[in-house]
């Protein structure tokens, strides 16, 4: 059997032990390009989402004997991308501030591009809260473009479900995001 045509699955039981090089090749040919676009959609900035996308196929590799299969590996490997680059751009953000205030900096010196990167960094918090299969649903639907009836039946659940998890999950971020302080 040829690992092209193996699930993610069967090529990590097959490949891990005896051809790790094997098993890292298949499945970084597999989701390079969306987890680079997902990193590209969280940073804005090429170069940063491309370090960021080879720190994630490092990191997610050295963990891979821990993917337990309890969800798909797509999926694994995406809540891997999304707090990776979360968590590096509150770190950037937090270091920009520290380096705001030295310098005497206040909110009112910020341009409006600084303040709409806040507003973005704050919006990300609160897409933080959601859970996995929360934020998943959200970024297939407006990142991939995937349809109300693929969602349906990619999650095997009616499209007035998919809808309604839509809807409740849009709400919950929006809750979030508008008790937030944006300073």
């Amino acid at each position: 059997m040829h690992a092209s045509s193996m699930t993610d699955e069967e090529v990590i039981r097959l490949y891990l032990a005896s051809k790790p090089d094997d098993c890292f090749n298949t499945l970084y040919s597999r989701y390079v390009k969306k987890v680079y676009r997902r990193c590209l959609s969280l940073t804005h900035h090429v170069e940063t989402a491309e370090d960021f996308t080879h720190d994630i196929f490092i990191r997610a590799f050295s963990k891979l004997s821990a993917f337990q299969g309890r969800s798909s590996f797509s999926t694994w490997l995406y809540a891997i991308s999304y707090n990776y680059c979360i968590s590096q751009l509150e770190r950037l953000q937090r270091l920009n501030h520290i380096g705001l205030e030295g310098m005497g900096a206040s909110v009112a010196d910020t341009s409006s591009d600084d303040m709409v990167e806040v507003m973005y960094l704050q919006l990300n918090r609160a897409m933080a809260t959601l859970s996995v299969d929360e934020v998943t649903l959200l970024k297939l639907k407006y990142e991939d473009d995937l349809g109300i009836d693929e969602l349906a039946r990619k999650y095997n659940i009616g499209s007035g479900a998919v809808k309604m998890r839509l809807k409740r999950s849009r709400d919950k971020v929006r809750r979030i995001y508008e008790h937030m302080d944006l300073n």
